[in-house]
């Protein structure tokens, strides 16, 4: 069990603070890197296309054009969740709808603008169908969340 965590620069690191916060709490393993889809495309397509025999899915963030995980998601069968990060320019509406838009056959499983923390618990909902010891965990964060709520 393994996530791969690609980001369009190495400037986005403290934006996904929160998806390895999570991923470290659920005991998931990952490996980060730093790879952009307009400066580097060859090393994201080398990336993409080697990763299905190191991972289970990948987690793309990236700002602006935001091209990083629809490119990355053409170059592999496995998941891909993208992580539109805020941008100055247009809040990240840029990103969002730059992830968001994918052609048909290419999709890429989208959160929040900004959402680190929300990726990571959608990837361990979809790793806990092939590794079932994760739907104890998640259920115990459902719990928290649950007793968290004061009425």
């Amino acid at each position: 069990m393994k996530i791969l965590i690609i980001l369009g620069s190495e400037s986005d690191i403290p934006k996904i603070e929160g998806t390895q916060q999570v991923l470290s709490q659920f005991k998931v393993p990952y490996d980060v890197v730093v790879a952009s889809a307009h400066r580097n495309p060859k090393k994201v397509s080398q990336i993409a296309s080697s990763a299905e025999s190191k991972y289970d899915l990948i987690i793309a963030a990236a700002g602006m054009a935001a091209h990083l995980p629809g490119v990355v998601a053409s170059h592999t069968i496995l998941p891909v969740i993208g992580i539109p990060i805020e941008t100055q320019a247009l809040s990240g509406f840029d990103s969002l709808y730059s992830i968001v838009q994918m052609p048909s056959g290419i999709p890429v499983a989208t959160v929040a603008i900004g959402g680190a923390k929300n990726a990571a618990i959608l990837a361990v909902q979809m790793l806990s169908l092939k590794y079932p010891k994760l739907k104890t965990s998640l259920k115990a964060l459902k719990h928290k969340m649950e007793k968290g709520v004061k009425i």
